[in-house]
């Protein structure tokens, strides 16, 4: 039976981006192997451990405030279990915060936060862009994988904020879906910034059993124009 359940605040930048969701969860595994926690595993022939990532990461994004769930078989305190993590967490994931939660739910992403740098040189003609966008009935685009099909993603789209030398996103998580971050950036214009190297960073990860968070990735006076 288990008796507790925490919520783990971890970020994962530098080269760890660039592996695959699959390739972090062994990871975890690995540290809570080595951290000697009393992590509660599935059933089967191949135990794991009980580890709920709500929306996981996509390839290539940095993740500054990701969120696992892990379930114990022990009542082991929150600050101890950061501690011992931490310890164990390889160059590039650090663990942020460990809270105990209701052992009894599961929570579930509503809503990501997304961020990219944008050079001043593209920062001109994205205000009407963007205002153009968010009073769109729909935004249609196409999406290849698993199969092709055409998906109107203008109900994901919460809010877009032009900051100094970055664009942020807000896009709605639903049981049916979200849009990917890299199509709001073609129907903006700014398609091939990645092709260039820029990097997408999740900024905020909110939860539907948390209170919604305040806005404060733009710092006072640090907003160039808002629109939604």
């Amino acid at each position: 039976m288990v008796r507790a359940k925490v919520r783990i605040r971890f970020r994962k930048t530098g080269d760890l981006r660039l592996i695959s969701h699959h390739d972090l969860m062994r990871c975890f595994e690995r540290m809570l192997r080595r951290a000697a926690l009393p992590f509660h595993c599935t059933e089967g022939f191949n135990p794991k451990p009980r580890l709920l990532f709500p929306l996981p990461l996509p390839l290539g994004v940095v993740g500054c405030r990701e969120v696992a769930e892990l379930e114990l078989d022990a009542d082991v305190p929150a600050d101890e279990v950061r501690d011992r993590l931490a310890r164990q967490a390889p160059a590039g994931l650090d663990i942020l915060e460990v809270q105990r939660i209701d052992g009894t739910k599961t929570a579930h992403a509503q809503l990501a936060c997304y961020r990219i740098a944008v050079p001043p040189d593209r920062c001109a003609a994205l205000p009407e862009r963007m205002a153009a966008l968010m009073s769109s009935s729909a935004c249609w685009v196409e999406r290849q994988r698993p199969q092709f099909r055409k998906i109107d993603v203008r109900p994901y789209l919460g809010d877009l904020r032009l900051l100094i030398g970055a664009l942020e996103m807000d896009l709605v998580v639903t049981p049916n879906g979200t849009a990917r971050p890299e199509e709001v950036l073609q129907l903006l214009g700014l398609g091939d910034l990645l092709e260039k190297g820029a990097v997408f960073e999740r900024t905020r990860l909110e939860l539907d059993d948390e209170p919604a968070a305040a806005l404060t990735s733009a710092r006072p006076g640090e907003e160039a124009n808002g629109d939604g």
